[in-house]
Parts: structure tokens; C-alpha cells; sequence
């Protein structure tokens, strides 16, 4: 005895409705009402975080006549991002200041990791100031900011002016701000490498590396409450082995002869403060063949998954 055949369905796919209104709204907050279902709420299709390496930019921002001002490495159009954003939570820029000028940093952000390629001067913020020089990290906060400088200077900055902006939001203000304005001079972070290579590393550690933080973010131990800074370091002829996390990666290649990375299966070359991007997810490694050790710095949007408990760190080999 055969099964009886089963009646087509004449209702409509619940995942073709569109986003539903209240029927007689009897206010203005009711009006604002927006209704989705379990068929089309949870099918958002978003384009990938591209990945690669901006070459270009340093080049533009190195060259002897480029003039004040900021070199933005922005994928928004690629992500669909109505914002500039280097990945979804992040945004990463060169700034130049000829000798002389001024750069404003009135960066829409809760805070800005400066890394200082070449040159020297000063950042001024609030009743603060700190004198900066080749090879310096510091950190800004989101309100206004100046920098001078003494001769031409080339810096790096990343700041997490997406996630900002994507929650339309605006940075706290003085009273609730989670940093404050930290300087890691070049000499203090040589001498703290060097600190971490008298010591052995654990069995199963990710790599060699310096973590960045302060005291108000000491307990978490990151630089921002959502982004991580780290100086990753490769000795000679060595690599770090391939692996994956749930964070985005941004990396600037400091000092890397014969080095490359892969990510996701494509080898992507080093160059001289090259900004290299990894997308959430993807299969990773960092290799070093020359003979002097290697050094990358990778700001990350680790401490928002850190607080979510969904970094999802884990090696491949």
C-alpha cells in the first residue's frame, strides 16, 4: 500500500515576508516597531572581511614629498560598510606631518594606537603631553588631539572608529573614559623583549610576543576594552604555526627579511610597514627566513571577544 501523497502547502514561504509594521500604531514609539520571523531574521548574507596586505600606502606615506595628513587603508566599499573600516571594528591609517606642522586627532574613537615609523615630536591632549620619537607606541583617547612635529614624521594608527560608528555611538566623555593617555617608549619595549626572551615559553603558546596594556586595563590586558596591541616577534628561521581565531587581525610588518605570512591559503610577502589584514576565521601563519628576528605589531578586536568568551583561538598543526 503505497504512503498518501502529501497536499502542497498554498501558504505563502515565511521567509519572503517583508519586515512588518504595527497595524494602528497609537504612538510614535509603537510606529517605530519593526517585525521580523525565525524564516528571515537569521539569513543575513554580509560580504567577507577581504584579506591581503596595503603596500601602497606606506609607499605614499614614506615618499619625501607627501604632504601632511592621513592615508587611509579602507575596505568599507568591499565589507558594504557605509563608514571607512579596515575591518569591521577597525579602521587603520598612516598619518605624515611634515617638520614644523601640526596633525589634529580628533578621532571619532574611545581611543588610537600610534606606532611612530619614522621621525619625532610631540602629542598634546588636554592638560597632557608626551615627547614621541622612532619606534614609540602611545595611546590617545577619543577626545581632541594635537600632534607637532620637530622633523618629518610618519606614524601608523589604528582606532575603532567602526565599531563606533556602526552602534552610533559617540566616545565617553571624560568622566566615564576607560583609558587615558599611555606612552611605551622605543627603549622600554627593547628592554621588555628582551626580558621575555630570558624566559622559557610554555608548552602550546601561541607565539613570543609583548602584550600592551596600562593600569586601568591591566586587569583584562588589553589596550582598549575592545582592541589588543601586541609586538609579535619570529626568530631567525622560524615560524609561527598555523592557526585561527574569531578576532580580526590588523598587522604592521615592522622587521621581516625573507618573511611572509599565509591567510586562508594565499602567501602573502612582507614589506617594510605594510598593513597586513587577517579576516575573522581565517587559517593563518607568519614565516621567517632570515637570519635576524622578526617583529610585527597586530592590533586586534580580541577584547570583544575576550568579554564574549569567543575568541575560539586554536592551532591547525
Amino acid at each position: 500500500m503505497s504512503a498518501p501523497a502529501k497536499i502542497a502547502s498554498t501558504r505563502p514561504d515565511m521567509a519572503d515576508l517583508p519586515a512588518q509594521e504595527a497595524l494602528n500604531p497609537a504612538t510614535q514609539a509603537e510606529s517605530r516597531a519593526r517585525y521580523f520571523n525565525s524564516g528571515n531574521a537569521f539569513n543575513i548574507k554580509l560580504p567577507p572581511v577581504p584579506g591581503g596586505v596595503f603596500a601602497e600606502q606606506p609607499k605614499q606615506a614614506l615618499s619625501p614629498d607627501a604632504p601632511t595628513g592621513y592615508i587611509v587603508c579602507d575596505q568599507s566599499a568591499a565589507m558594504g560598510c557605509p563608514f571607512p573600516a579596515t575591518s569591521p571594528l577597525m579602521l587603520t591609517r598612516y598619518a605624515v606631518i611634515a617638520a614644523g606642522e601640526s596633525l589634529p586627532a580628533d578621532l571619532c574613537a574611545t581611543g588610537s594606537i600610534w606606532y611612530v615609523i619614522s621621525g619625532k615630536g610631540e602629542a598634546k591632549q588636554g592638560a597632557e603631553a608626551i615627547s614621541f620619537a622612532t619606534g614609540d607606541v602611545f595611546l590617545l583617547t577619543g577626545t581632541a588631539a594635537v600632534l607637532n612635529a620637530s622633523e618629518r614624521t610618519v606614524l601608523w594608527v589604528v582606532s575603532n572608529e567602526p565599531q563606533l560608528a556602526f552602534d552610533g555611538d559617540l566616545p565617553p566623555d571624560d568622566a566615564r573614559r576607560p583609558v587615558d593617555m599611555v606612552h611605551y617608549p622605543a627603549a622600554e619595549i627593547a628592554r621588555q623583549i628582551e626580558i621575555i626572551y630570558e624566559h622559557q615559553p610554555a608548552k602550546g603558546q601561541s607565539g613570543i610576543a609583548l602584550i600592551f596594556s596600562s593600569d586601568r586595563q591591566q586587569a583584562a590586558r588589553n589596550i582598549l576594552p575592545t582592541l589588543t596591541l601586541s609586538l609579535n616577534t619570529l626568530p631567525p628561521a622560524s615560524h609561527q604555526g598555523a592557526h585561527r581565531h574569531n578576532s580580526a587581525a590588523i598587522t604592521l610588518v615592522l622587521h621581516g627579511t625573507d618573511s611572509y605570512s599565509m591567510v586562508d591559503g594565499v602567501r602573502c610577502p612582507w614589506s617594510d610597514y605594510a598593513t597586513l589584514v587577517t579576516p575573522p576565521g581565517a587559517p593563518h601563519s607568519h614565516h621567517n627566513g632570515g637570519d635576524t628576528r622578526a617583529l610585527f605589531l597586530i592590533v586586534q578586536d580580541g577584547g570583544l571577544h575576550y568579554h564574549a568568551r569567543t575568541m575560539g583561538f586554536q592551532f591547525l598543526e
